[in-house]
């Protein structure tokens, strides 16, 4: 068994191997090891020699789900080594069935319901290799739902293109060559996932041709769109072929390659999403205050999935948009129907996986049962769509939406009603399905029946009161009698043991209806087993039609959903257009409005055109500039997914790329400061924004001295406005008022602020965004909301009316103390840069020459 074991580990040197020995799994050696450390349990020892042990590690086999889960969350991979041959006669037959990866978990109780666990592969070509990447495929997949797809990416900034695109998928696993580019060296630590390498001649592009050829059966890949894209070609058959390897008997069927082109949706990167907090928060990286949070009320798992890839992948086609929008408003418009669909599908349950497990071949009876229990509600919800006049937003049309009524009469009559949870004993299959089963099923019956009254029986025939029938493993059915009675046992009675106080017997007709009895229940489970295996097999040749159903009531669904929203919050359908505008009137953030439950939110209106294309915000802190700038960027995005909006209206010129830079973060373990990396993401915007874009930049510059910060932020405004294939439309926010002025000397820039009420030393913040720029800052009223000491806050209101009287370029520094916490005015005297100042012409400067020409001045007045 030791060489049985070191045979099958050689061949998975990057894997865990657990061993079945019975009832459990068993590691061994350094594997051993690390599954005690990562699972916590004892790490023992087996002798394999007289004189020399080994580490053993070992997990029963009814809770090895647990186990893998710690151990793929740690980053390690598990083979699953069973019994393959028949127990008894010598050293068992074993092989892996299976090697689990992050990409490739199909255990319930190892997945979130509510998102697809994607595998995905990554294959860059070019010409000269890494540095000089021309072609990326990539291609993903989800076993559990056979969700199979592919792009080809080419052109100018491919890398980070497949990065954004990787981002939205957001894979549990990555397979790429081991001789190509290790994609994490490209994405560094903006996605969280296991990068795996695969031998890279498993994707060269006849390998992998052949290997999608075989799979599907077929002798051209032109069927699947993916004819002449090498780099997707690559990816895809790659992708199969790691499959394969892994999963073997398990992996059961994918859908047929879809292919497609990301230039059909919005892009959104890392950082987009990342500061809208699209499906997670910023800082807790929860799902609960983001934007899925808000809009997932789905009924059904593949409802959920469905609006998380629809979240993460914006239209790009008004049509398109249009008829989900269609979709959406129909449910508006019917309540109660739509009432009544959203109750029928809280009773659907997970489809797409329950039937990608048939065609796994591991579909528990309880899987069957969610299956059975779906299929009976599907002629009620076609009723109500038919009555409401509704169409999903998928190719199938209602009048035709399948019913799939073969598989739900096949279960109707061969599963029970409630079947026990697993094959192991019996009970699975309803009677009448089988008459060989029903037959064998009486025959035992009868036997029981027998056995049953033996004892009443042969108490009457014998005169023996006490006689009892009794079983053991050793001697089955006996008839036992006390020694005090033995002179009344018949002739036909055979002595099998005797006891202290007692002789067991056995008749000829008794061992007869033994053997009945236990022959029988081995040929029932036996029978079971292969009827329910033929049910299940049965159902997977139904697959795509079932997978089919899955999807138009997943669309529904999301339909529904995002109706009920529409009505409980108000919301309005958005008008989307070709044109550049995008006018909101009174629009809402759709988080922070439903978390705000101590004060009403205070909505604005959004304006944004070719002729005022970029507004300049400015005002306090808390005063709600960074909601007004999330909030426009959400209706924009929610809009373009074809739902309705928080607003009272919403006119959307069409966004190709929304593009964030909002808040200072260090990312001190990518060895980046705040600053660089504010700077890396505002290149990124300048890099690739279009003017169909959508730019929202707050406080950019603030993570530098003012100087510097002020210069930036007037540069990239003007390189935003002025240059000719920029142009986009653009929310600027700042605390550099000084940047307002920009409004005067620039066409299309505009002025907005936060409006505050003064009351004495009191500010009120009223979170109304106006036109116009605003004078002050507020940060001390902001400083004193947030607890300082009034010491504090009272010499910061001195220091600053100082300052504001001798004016900002005058350097702090220079300012003495009059007493332990008193500063004094810069003292009058002669001013020697007088002269400096008068020779420069104002009237020729740029507005980058007069911030280093104050500069210039502030550095000289320090040395004197």
């Amino acid at each position: 068994m030791r060489r049985q074991y070191l045979e099958l580990k050689k061949q998975y040197p990057d894997a865990i191997l657990f061993f079945r020995l019975g009832d459990f799994y068993e590691t061994f050696d350094e594997d051993a090891r690390i599954v005690a450390e990562v699972c916590d349990i004892v790490l023992t020892s087996r002798p394999i020699t007289a004189d020399q042990r080994v580490p053993l590690a070992g997990v029963p086999w009814h809770s090895v789900e647990t186990h893998i889960a710690r151990l793929i969350q740690a980053g390690y991979k598990v083979a699953i080594c069973e019994q393959v041959g028949e127990v008894g006669r010598g050293l068992v037959e074993r092989e892996v069935v299976r090697v689990v990866t992050p990409g490739t978990l199909i255990e319930p109780g190892l997945l979130d319901e509510r998102r697809n666990n994607y595998l995905a592969a990554l294959v860059a070509l070019g010409s000269r290799g890494e540095s000089d990447v021309r072609r990326i495929g990539l291609a993903y997949a989800d076993i559990t739902t056979g969700e199979f797809a592919v792009t080809e990416l080419q052109g100018e900034e491919v890398t980070r293109r497949a990065l954004a695109e990787l981002g939205r998928l957001a894979p549990a696993e990555v397979v790429f060559p081991d001789t190509g580019p290790n994609p994490g060296r490209w994405a560094g630590h903006e996605l969280k996932t296991v990068y795996s390498p695969y031998p890279g001649w498993r994707f060269e592009t006849e390998t992998a041709r052949q290997a999608l050829l075989d799979y599907y059966g077929v002798a051209s890949l032109a069927a699947f769109g993916c004819e002449g894209r090498p780099a997707a070609i690559a990816a895809a058959g790659g992708l199969i072929q790691y499959l394969r390897e892994t999963q073997r008997s398990t992996l059961g069927h994918l859908q047929p390659l879809h292919t497609y082109s990301t230039d059909g949706f919005m892009v959104l990167d890392a950082a987009t999403r990342r500061h809208l907090e699209l499906v997670e928060t910023l800082r807790e990286g929860q799902r609960q205050g983001s934007l899925l949070s808000v809009l997932d009320k789905t009924r059904t798992p593949m409802g959920g999935r469905l609006l998380r890839r629809r979240l993460t992948q914006p239209l790009l086609d008004i049509a398109a948009i249009n008829r989900r929008l269609d979709a959406v408003e129909a449910w508006v418009k019917a309540p109660l129907a739509r009432a009544e669909l959203r109750a029928k599908l809280r009773g659907i349950g997970d489809l797409e996986r329950w039937t990608n497990r048939c065609t796994q071949n591991i579909a528990t009876p309880r899987d069957l049962v969610g299956l059975r229990q779906s299929l009976r509600l599907l002629p009620e919800i076609k009723r109500l769509l038919v009555e409401a006049g509704a169409e999903p937003s998928t190719p199938t049309p209602i009048g035709e939406l399948d019913l799939c009524q073969e598989a739900l009469a096949l279960l109707e009559s061969a599963l029970a009603d409630d079947p026990p949870a697993t094959l192991q004993n019996g009970g699975v299959i309803r009677p009448g399905y089988s008459a060989e089963l029903d037959a064998i099923t009486l025959a035992a019956r009868d036997a029981r029946a027998y056995i049953a009254g033996l004892e009443r029986r042969e108490r009457e025939r014998t005169g023996i009161k006490s006689l009892k029938v009794g079983y053991n493993q050793v001697f089955g059915y006996y008839l036992e009698v006390t020694k005090a009675n033995v002179h009344l046992v018949p002739a036909d009675y055979i002595r099998k043991q005797t006891l202290a106080n007692a002789e067991r017997y056995i008749t000829p007709e008794l061992k007869e209806y033994e053997t009945l009895i236990l022959n029988a229940q081995e040929r029932l489970l036996d029978m079971e087993t292969q009827l329910y295996r033929g049910v299940v097999k049965a159902i997977a040749d139904m697959a795509p039609r079932l997978l089919a159903t899955a999807a138009a009531l997943a669309a529904l669904d999301v339909d529904a959903t995002l109706a009920e929203i529409a009505v409980d919050r108000r919301y309005v359908r958005p008008v989307v257009s070709d044109d550049l505008v995008i006018h909101i009137k009174r629009g809402r953030h759709p988080v922070v409005e439903l978390l705000q439950t101590d004060i009403p939110f205070t909505p604005n209106d959004t304006y944004l055109d070719p002729d005022a294309a970029l507004v300049i915000l400015t005002g306090p802190n808390m005063g709600g500039k960074s909601t007004w700038l999330r909030q426009t960027a959400l209706i924009v995005l929610m809009a373009q997914i074809g739902s309705f909006v928080p607003a009272e209206a919403a006119h959307i010129g069409l966004v190709d790329r929304i593009f964030t830079r909002i808040g200072a973060q260090d990312e001190l373990y990518a060895g980046q400061s705040t600053f660089m990396v504010e700077m890396v993401e505002t290149a990124n915007i300048l890099h690739h924004a279009t003017p169909r874009s959508l730019i929202v930049l707050d406080e950019l510059g603030r993570g530098t001295s003012t100087y510097d910060g002020m210069a930036i932020a007037w540069a990239v405004i003007e390189y935003i406005h002025s240059h000719p294939r920029l142009r986009a439309r653009t929310l600027f926010a700042t605390h550099y008022h000084e940047l307002t002025a920009l409004a005067e000397r620039l066409p299309h820039v505009v002025n907005y602020h936060v409006a505050v009420a003064e009351q004495g030393d009191e500010v009120v913040f009223l979170h109304e965004i106006r036109p116009g720029g605003a004078d002050r800052s507020y940060g001390i009223h902001v400083a004193q909301l947030a607890g300082l000491p009034r010491q504090v806050i009272g010499r910061a209101t001195e220091i600053m009316r100082q300052l504001e009287r001798n004016g900002a370029a005058n350097d702090i520094l220079s300012l003495e103390p009059t007493g332990p916490v008193q500063l004094t005015l810069f003292e009058e005297g002669p001013d020697p840069i007088r002269q400096e100042i008068e020779k420069v012409d104002i009237n020729t400067l740029t507005p980058l020459e007069a911030l280093n020409f104050l500069y210039a001045l502030q550095q000289k007045a320090k040395r004197m």
